[in-house]
């Protein structure tokens, strides 16, 4: 096929064309990637902890950049309710531990153990938290610092042992580590605040009625069922890291369309005098405009197969190296970064056209 025969006249330069594409298209996939993992992770605790409502102090919408701070009052007064089954007060701290000559910011959850609410979603390793010396670790978090089952890290003047890792328990920017309700009071010296309350009610068909009447009988509270709390905390991951990611994705895809309408504009001059022969010739009406977008797609489909080389062995070092970095990566990811470069570079083509059209075919005999 001609196209392809001019570009592997130049061989070195296509790889490099392709390999640059390559790198544009693995940036994509790994945003994709990053963003999946984010939106995931951000919200597996929530999602995991199959509460039937939230409650949380009013004004609050999420737990991921929000604050909340509920008393020993609201727990007396949700108790009064006979229509709730069980009631699960959760403390989220900001908080640094230290271990060996590590000192780190975690997400410190404390939750009553007995309540089977608030919790780890997952142990990946060892066991829950029982006792108020324990703390589970999220496992990238472990990872990253060089944590083992059975070490001692200390909050405050407080020791604790590691006696489990979990999964799920991931957000990107913060990692979750869980301890017992009494214990995380204790590092706040304010034994009855907590951050929020997970509760189950007894009629799940009745929740309507039930959020009324809690709403009506307890003050300074606003309440969510699960689901609308889940999509308060996507949205709000969303709105914190969603417009930086699509920032970066343009821009790879401007620098594709750059390149590619570079070395398009390039081979055209390069092919000036054999392009204007095929003009006077009496080349077929769409002939060379073809020819310039078979081009494109020669390099765009080659870049294709490079990254998806690349992607995955790229993948495995990052996340070997950042372990809090974590990636999910679907077969539809690919095919709509597979459309996208398609069409940038049938975009390419269309801007390279221009070169194409100011070629006359009384420059053959120039």
């Amino acid at each position: 096929m001609y196209p392809l025969k001019i570009l592997l006249n130049q061989p070195y330069r296509l790889v490099l064309t392709a390999g640059g594409i390559g790198l544009c298209i693995v940036l994509m996939l790994f945003l994709l990637g990053i963003y999946e993992g984010i939106s995931e992770g951000s919200v597996d605790y929530i999602r995991e902890n199959k509460a039937d409502l939230w409650i949380l102090q009013e004004n609050t919408t999420n737990i991921l950049r929000g604050t909340s701070i509920l008393s020993t009052m609201h727990l007396y007064l949700l108790q009064e309710h006979t229509e709730l089954d069980k009631i699960s007060p959760v403390l989220l701290l900001l908080t640094t531990i230290h271990g060996g000559n590590t000192s780190a910011t975690i997400y410190l959850t404390g939750y009553d153990p007995q309540m089977k609410l608030g919790g780890p979603p997952e142990i990946t390793a060892g066991r829950r938290v029982v006792s108020d010396n324990d703390i589970v670790l999220d496992e990238s978090f472990a990872a990253k610092y060089d944590f083992q089952l059975g070490d001692t890290i200390r909050i405050n003047s407080e020791l604790l042992r590691i006696v489990g890792f979990s999964g799920g328990t991931n957000a990107f920017v913060i990692q979750y580590a869980f301890v017992t309700l009494k214990r995380a009071q204790s590092l706040i010296s304010f034994k009855g605040l907590v951050s929020c309350m997970l509760v189950t009610v007894k009629n799940v068909d009745k929740i309507e009625s039930v959020i009324t009447n809690l709403l009506d009988d307890i003050p300074g509270i606003v309440i969510y069922t699960q689901e609308k709390f889940v999509q308060n905390n996507i949205k709000e991951m969303e709105a914190g890291i969603l417009p930086l990611f699509f920032a970066v994705a343009v821009i790879g895809a401007i620098v594709l369309t750059v390149i590619l309408s570079l070395i398009l504009s390039i081979n055209i001059l390069e092919n000036r005098q054999d392009l204007a022969t095929m003009k006077t010739l009496g080349s077929p009406r769409g002939f060379l405009s073809g020819m310039v977008i078979k081009q494109a797609l020669s390099i765009v489909l080659i870049a294709l197969m490079f990254s998806l080389i690349l992607f995955f062995p790229i993948t495995g070092l990052v996340q070997m190296l950042a372990p809090e970095i974590d990636t999910k990566t679907y077969i539809i990811h690919i095919i709509y970064v597979t459309f996208v470069v398609i069409m940038m570079g049938l975009i390419s083509s269309v801007f390279s056209l221009g070169r194409l059209k100011a070629i006359y075919p009384l420059e053959v005999y120039a």
